[in-house]
């Protein structure tokens, strides 16, 4: 499990920096204001889907059954489901095309006539990434069954990198229609190697079929995990809403800190992918040792990251981003967004152990609750907090989301969270109180870097994370 999250982890890294190096160009180059928010509005629905996909929401679905056929059903499947997939993609695409300034209106009514008249006309091109990020996610299915993640982890890199370079390229001159299509060049990019990866392993594009059994079995398993996505993402468009009606800039603002807080996130999507691999072999006590050793290791990965977040936020901002996001929310809001960091981490490797077994209606359920909840909170932190409520509302969220899967899983008595909250809860408040006034940004991310490094060790020597669940509780 550790090799292939490791090397995982190294490949989405890459992507995710460079991710961060668009969102950071493109301030940059653009500033907080209406420019940027129009595109980051337009990238919205694009992006969600590409981050849905590269989190496994196909893989969840499709692994199990791709993994109980033989060599020769397993290429009829991917024959069926190529061009099927392929359809639905360019469907959706399309209905975006058409549908922009609706979807636009819908998604960011605080932008004014013409921020909304740009992100239509941004949304129109980068509609047309989602039938790479589709065929993308099918192909990934093959390589994972055979345990082959680095390939596939690639792709964030491979998508970033054409507007990322645009943008280093062009700066303050570049265009914002310029640099959708350059999202849908790196689409493309994102796609080839696994083309070419699977023509390996015998797949040709003539050998399509369009017999609608596996899609059909496909669907069975994929409604529930999409009425779940369709509830998460529901949650991101209305913080984006209530982000454009708390004033201009403040979209750009929240969608940074987000991006600045996913990056400790991509060693937990690694360690997501690899563990659903690995528990979809195993049941009973087998499996339940493999997410036993699993949250060991979220936790070890997620609190002194956030820790570390919440701590030296300022300097992190001084340091990392344009000068003018110093002066602005984004050190207090990057602080804020930290904390459902920790007390989410657990809940997609929750959910992916009943995916295992799979059970794709019961993690439906919990986390419908949970962004129910979510949602109403976002009514009413964000009025009373500004935009710190936004991450409130998501840490109540992800809270109930956790508690509700471990009880009807029965798992309450079997994973220690009341200890790992508590503790978190703890150090996430004396990092508020101690670290994050310093004045001097040198010394706040030394001290911030010293204490959450002294954590991470007190962690493993707590978790062990390399041992058996019974060899570390004698």
């Amino acid at each position: 499990m550790g090799g292939k999250t490791l090397w995982l982890t190294l490949a989405t890294l890459a992507g995710l920096a460079a991710g961060f190096a668009r969102e950071w160009l493109l301030v940059a180059a653009w500033g907080g204001g209406r420019h940027s928010d129009a595109f980051v509005l337009a990238l919205f629905v694009p992006e969600a889907v590409r981050m849905t996909l590269a989190g496994g929401l196909l893989a969840s679905a499709a692994l199990p059954l791709y993994r109980q056929r033989d060599l020769a059903g397993q290429r009829q499947w991917l024959a069926m489901l190529t061009p099927q997939l392929l359809l639905v993609a360019l469907a959706l695409a399309a209905t975006l095309t058409v549908g922009a300034s609706l979807w636009v209106m819908l998604l960011g009514p605080g932008l004014d006539a013409a921020g909304r008249q740009q992100a239509a006309a941004n949304l129109q091109y980068l509609a047309w990434t989602l039938p790479a990020c589709v065929l993308h996610a099918l192909f990934a299915i093959p390589l994972q069954a055979r345990e082959r993640f680095v390939l596939a982890g690639l792709g964030s890199l491979l998508f970033n990198l054409p507007p990322a370079l645009y943008l280093a390229w062009r700066g303050t001159a570049s265009s914002d229609l310029a640099l959708a299509a350059n999202c849908v060049l790196g689409s493309v990019l994102m796609l080839l190697p696994l083309l070419v990866a699977n023509w390996r392993l015998g797949w040709r594009p003539w050998q399509a079929s369009l017999r609608s059994e596996a899609l059909r079995e496909l669907g069975g398993r994929l409604l529930p995990l999409l009425g779940s996505n369709v509830a998460s993402q529901g949650l991101a468009l209305l913080e984006r809403l209530i982000a454009s009606l708390l004033g201009e800039g403040v979209l750009t603002w929240v969608n940074l800190a987000r991006k600045l807080v996913n990056l400790p996130l991509v060693a937990l999507m690694s360690l997501n992918q690899v563990l659903l691999g690995l528990m979809s072999g195993q049941a009973g006590a087998q499996r339940l040792a493999l997410l036993q050793r699993g949250i060991a290791i979220t936790s070890l990965l997620s609190l002194p990251a956030a820790v570390g977040m919440v701590g030296a936020a300022p300097a992190l901002v001084y340091w990392l981003l344009p000068a003018s996001s110093s002066t602005g929310p984004l050190p207090l809001l990057l602080a804020w967004f930290a904390v459902p960091l920790v007390f989410g981490a657990w809940n997609a490797m929750l959910a992916r152990y009943a995916y295992a077994d799979g059970n794709t209606q019961l993690p439906l359920h919990c986390e419908l609750a949970g962004s129910a909840a979510n949602a109403v909170l976002l009514l009413a932190l964000p009025v009373l907090l500004g935009p710190a409520g936004i991450a409130l509302a998501a840490w109540g969220g992800a809270l109930l989301t956790g508690w509700l899967l471990m009880r009807k899983m029965g798992l309450l008595q079997s994973l220690p969270w009341l200890q790992h909250w508590g503790l978190s809860l703890a150090l996430l408040a004396l990092a508020r109180g101690l670290l994050f006034p310093l004045t001097s940004p040198l010394w706040q991310l030394l001290l911030t870097t010293l204490c959450a490094a002294v954590l991470l060790l007190a962690l493993l020597a707590w978790l062990r994370p390399w041992q058996t669940v019974g060899a570390r509780n004698r």
